[in-house]
């Protein structure tokens, strides 16, 4: 385990996937970017599921994988699941979640680690066409925010896209038909 009960080293802003416990039961599964730093905290636009959740239960399961699809599913769908802890999941950590700051934009939150567990470990690799799907997942999250500028997020997903024909092996390239088909509204031809 590392320092603070994070089963992972955090530096910079780390994109995870987070499930939330809705009242029938069933697990929200989205993306969330934790910051590092003296405490860890995440950011919730706008009223999603997962701010809900976190106020409704005050935790979530905090999940580091590799998979593209989940990741893509987590970051542009409105995924259920029946259990908190998705297959692909290398690690993850039961977090507490305690609101810092609330804007009319965003809520910040402290994520405390209350439990977590390592499932796999593995030797890293550097897909470009991953982390280029990463970035164009981060980006299409953005688009209905009034602070980030439509036509900017869109030449960056389509860069995205570009890397991830070049560079991509199967699952990102399934991944990539996958975000397609969830993103609306946004001209990636």
């Amino acid at each position: 385990m590392t320092v603070d009960g994070w089963p992972v080293a955090l530096s910079g802003v780390t994109e995870t996937i987070v499930t939330t416990q809705r009242p029938d039961g069933q697990w929200n599964v989205a993306a969330l970017g934790l910051f590092a730093g003296e405490t860890v905290t995440a950011k919730t636009w706008g009223r999603t599921r997962t701010r809900r959740g976190f106020h409704e239960t005050g935790e979530g399961i905090v999940q580091f994988t590799q998979d593209p699809v989940d990741f893509v599913e987590a970051a542009c769908s409105r995924r259920t699941d029946h259990q908190p802890i998705l297959e692909s999941a290398d690690a993850w950590v039961r977090v507490s979640a305690t609101s810092i700051e609330t804007t009319d934009e965003f809520e910040r939150w402290r994520l405390d680690p209350v439990d977590a567990r390592i499932e796999t470990e593995r030797v890293p690799t550097t897909n470009r066409g991953y982390y280029a799907l990463i970035e164009a997942t981060v980006g299409a999250s953005r688009l209905d925010v009034p602070e980030y500028d439509t036509d900017e997020i869109v030449a960056r997903i389509e860069y995205a896209k570009a890397v991830v024909e070049r560079c991509g092996g199967p699952r990102e390239q399934a991944a990539w038909e996958r975000f397609t088909s969830l993103v609306d509204g946004v001209a990636l031809d």
